[in-house]
Protein backbone atom coordinates (compact mmCIF):
# COMPACT_ATOMS: atom_id res chain seq x y z
CA UNK A 1 0.00 0.00 0.00
CA UNK A 2 1.02 3.58 -0.63
CA UNK A 3 3.08 5.68 2.48
CA UNK A 4 0.35 8.10 1.73
CA UNK A 5 -2.92 8.57 0.38
CA UNK A 6 -3.93 10.52 -2.80
CA UNK A 7 -6.79 11.11 -1.59
CA UNK A 8 -8.16 14.54 -3.30
CA UNK A 9 -8.66 14.41 -7.16
CA UNK A 10 -9.96 17.16 -9.37
CA UNK A 11 -13.42 16.67 -10.19
CA UNK A 12 -12.28 16.50 -13.97
CA UNK A 13 -9.47 13.51 -13.23
CA UNK A 14 -11.91 11.76 -10.81
CA UNK A 15 -14.53 12.00 -13.43
CA UNK A 16 -11.87 10.47 -16.30
CA UNK A 17 -10.99 7.97 -13.45
CA UNK A 18 -14.56 6.95 -13.03
CA UNK A 19 -15.22 6.45 -16.78
CA UNK A 20 -12.40 4.45 -17.43
CA UNK A 21 -13.30 2.25 -14.15
CA UNK A 22 -16.58 1.49 -16.38
CA UNK A 23 -14.89 0.49 -19.15
CA UNK A 24 -13.27 -1.90 -17.27
CA UNK A 25 -9.89 -0.40 -17.98
CA UNK A 26 -7.57 -2.87 -15.26
CA UNK A 27 -4.87 0.57 -15.37
CA UNK A 28 -7.47 2.52 -13.86
CA UNK A 29 -8.27 0.03 -11.30
CA UNK A 30 -4.40 0.04 -10.47
CA UNK A 31 -4.59 3.90 -10.19
CA UNK A 32 -7.56 3.47 -7.64
CA UNK A 33 -5.81 1.03 -6.05
CA UNK A 34 -2.60 3.32 -5.89
CA UNK A 35 -4.90 6.20 -5.15
CA UNK A 36 -7.06 4.89 -2.16
CA UNK A 37 -5.94 2.13 -0.77
CA UNK A 38 -4.28 3.21 2.02
CA UNK A 39 -6.64 4.91 3.26
CA UNK A 40 -9.78 2.64 2.84
CA UNK A 41 -7.37 0.03 4.63
CA UNK A 42 -7.37 2.55 7.64
CA UNK A 43 -11.41 3.37 7.73
CA UNK A 44 -11.53 -0.89 7.85
CA UNK A 45 -8.85 -1.59 10.16
CA UNK A 46 -9.62 0.96 12.55
CA UNK A 47 -13.27 -0.93 12.14
CA UNK A 48 -12.15 -4.74 12.60
CA UNK A 49 -8.78 -4.00 14.36
CA UNK A 50 -6.95 -7.30 13.07
CA UNK A 51 -4.95 -6.83 9.93
CA UNK A 52 -5.67 -9.57 8.15
CA UNK A 53 -9.23 -9.48 8.54
CA UNK A 54 -8.75 -5.60 7.28
CA UNK A 55 -6.67 -7.30 4.39
CA UNK A 56 -9.48 -9.67 3.59
CA UNK A 57 -12.03 -6.85 4.32
CA UNK A 58 -10.46 -4.26 1.61
CA UNK A 59 -9.95 -7.24 -1.26
CA UNK A 60 -13.54 -7.22 -0.73
CA UNK A 61 -14.67 -3.73 -1.33
CA UNK A 62 -12.32 -3.75 -4.30
CA UNK A 63 -13.55 -6.36 -5.87
CA UNK A 64 -17.62 -4.72 -5.40
CA UNK A 65 -16.35 -1.21 -6.03
CA UNK A 66 -14.83 -2.41 -9.69
CA UNK A 67 -18.35 -4.54 -9.71
CA UNK A 68 -20.44 -1.51 -8.90
CA UNK A 69 -19.03 1.51 -10.43
CA UNK A 70 -21.68 1.37 -12.43
CA UNK A 71 -24.31 2.69 -9.37
CA UNK A 72 -21.48 5.61 -8.44
CA UNK A 73 -23.70 9.10 -9.18
CA UNK A 74 -21.34 12.03 -8.80
CA UNK A 75 -24.37 13.98 -8.20
CA UNK A 76 -24.94 12.52 -4.70
CA UNK A 77 -21.12 12.52 -4.24
CA UNK A 78 -17.26 12.88 -4.27
CA UNK A 79 -15.49 9.22 -5.74
CA UNK A 80 -13.88 9.08 -2.33
CA UNK A 81 -17.09 9.19 -0.31
CA UNK A 82 -18.76 6.26 -1.98
CA UNK A 83 -15.73 4.16 -1.87
CA UNK A 84 -15.15 5.06 1.92
CA UNK A 85 -19.10 4.39 2.81
CA UNK A 86 -18.77 1.03 0.58
CA UNK A 87 -15.46 -0.08 2.72
CA UNK A 88 -17.16 0.97 5.79
CA UNK A 89 -19.99 -1.03 5.54
CA UNK A 90 -17.91 -4.36 4.47
CA UNK A 91 -15.78 -3.78 7.80
CA UNK A 92 -19.38 -3.55 9.72
CA UNK A 93 -20.74 -6.34 7.78
CA UNK A 94 -17.37 -8.27 9.21
CA UNK A 95 -17.71 -7.56 12.65
CA UNK A 96 -21.67 -8.23 13.06
CA UNK A 97 -20.78 -11.75 11.40
CA UNK A 98 -20.92 -14.96 13.22
CA UNK A 99 -17.44 -16.19 12.05
CA UNK A 100 -15.82 -12.57 13.67
CA UNK A 101 -17.76 -12.70 16.84
CA UNK A 102 -17.33 -16.04 17.99
CA UNK A 103 -13.73 -15.47 16.98
CA UNK A 104 -13.24 -12.59 19.03
CA UNK A 105 -14.79 -14.20 22.01
CA UNK A 106 -12.64 -17.00 21.90
CA UNK A 107 -9.25 -16.75 22.22
CA UNK A 108 -5.74 -18.86 21.18
CA UNK A 109 -4.29 -21.29 24.06
CA UNK A 110 -1.56 -19.03 23.37
CA UNK A 111 -3.02 -15.79 24.84
CA UNK A 112 -4.99 -17.47 27.45
CA UNK A 113 -4.62 -18.31 31.25
CA UNK A 114 -3.94 -22.07 30.02
CA UNK A 115 -0.66 -21.46 28.49
CA UNK A 116 0.58 -20.01 31.39
CA UNK A 117 -0.27 -23.17 33.59
CA UNK A 118 1.45 -26.66 33.32
CA UNK A 119 0.35 -28.86 30.23
CA UNK A 120 -2.45 -31.73 31.31
CA UNK A 121 -0.92 -35.40 31.59
CA UNK A 122 -0.01 -37.24 28.26
CA UNK A 123 -3.03 -39.31 29.47
CA UNK A 124 -6.07 -37.00 29.60
CA UNK A 125 -8.28 -36.94 26.54
CA UNK A 126 -11.21 -34.16 26.27
CA UNK A 127 -12.96 -36.34 24.87
CA UNK A 128 -13.41 -38.80 28.11
CA UNK A 129 -15.32 -35.87 29.58
CA UNK A 130 -18.31 -36.80 27.44
CA UNK A 131 -20.05 -33.55 27.78
CA UNK A 132 -21.44 -34.51 24.27
CA UNK A 133 -22.09 -37.59 24.81
CA UNK A 134 -24.25 -36.83 27.74
CA UNK A 135 -26.13 -33.97 25.61
CA UNK A 136 -27.24 -37.49 23.20
CA UNK A 137 -29.78 -38.40 26.13
CA UNK A 138 -32.02 -35.34 25.81
CA UNK A 139 -34.84 -35.15 23.33
CA UNK A 140 -33.83 -34.05 19.71
CA UNK A 141 -35.23 -30.35 20.23
CA UNK A 142 -33.61 -29.90 23.27
CA UNK A 143 -30.11 -31.64 21.87
CA UNK A 144 -30.25 -28.95 19.12
CA UNK A 145 -30.29 -26.34 20.62
CA UNK A 146 -27.36 -26.93 23.27
CA UNK A 147 -25.85 -28.37 20.21
CA UNK A 148 -26.15 -24.87 18.82
CA UNK A 149 -25.50 -22.67 22.01
CA UNK A 150 -22.34 -24.57 23.36
CA UNK A 151 -20.85 -26.37 20.92
CA UNK A 152 -21.87 -23.91 17.87
CA UNK A 153 -20.84 -20.83 19.71
CA UNK A 154 -24.07 -19.80 18.54
CA UNK A 155 -26.27 -16.84 20.79
CA UNK A 156 -29.96 -17.51 21.66
CA UNK A 157 -31.18 -14.82 19.12
CA UNK A 158 -29.20 -16.44 16.54
CA UNK A 159 -29.73 -20.06 17.47
CA UNK A 160 -33.92 -19.24 17.36
CA UNK A 161 -33.39 -17.90 13.61
CA UNK A 162 -31.04 -20.69 12.65
CA UNK A 163 -34.15 -23.45 13.99
CA UNK A 164 -36.97 -20.60 12.88
CA UNK A 165 -38.36 -20.84 16.18
CA UNK A 166 -39.42 -17.78 18.91
CA UNK A 167 -36.61 -16.41 21.09
CA UNK A 168 -39.08 -17.75 24.03
CA UNK A 169 -39.10 -21.37 23.19
CA UNK A 170 -34.98 -21.55 22.21
CA UNK A 171 -34.59 -19.72 26.16
CA UNK A 172 -36.91 -22.53 27.98
CA UNK A 173 -35.57 -25.51 25.64
CA UNK A 174 -32.36 -24.40 26.68
CA UNK A 175 -33.22 -23.70 30.32
CA UNK A 176 -35.12 -27.35 30.23
CA UNK A 177 -31.92 -29.23 28.72
CA UNK A 178 -29.43 -27.93 31.76
CA UNK A 179 -31.99 -28.85 34.34
CA UNK A 180 -31.61 -32.27 32.40
CA UNK A 181 -27.96 -32.63 32.15
CA UNK A 182 -27.44 -31.37 35.74
CA UNK A 183 -29.41 -34.43 36.92
CA UNK A 184 -27.87 -37.17 34.25
CA UNK A 185 -23.78 -35.41 35.36
CA UNK A 186 -24.90 -35.64 38.91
Amino acid sequence: MPEEPLISLPTAAEAALVSRLRARDETAMTEFYDRYSAALYGVIQRIVKAEDEAEDVLQEALVKIWHAIESYDAGKGRLFTWVVNISRNLAIDKIRSRQHRVGSRTQGLDDSLAAQRQAAPATFRPEHIGLQEITKQLVPEQRQVIDLLYFGGFTQSEAAEELNLPLGTVKTRARTALKVLAKLIR
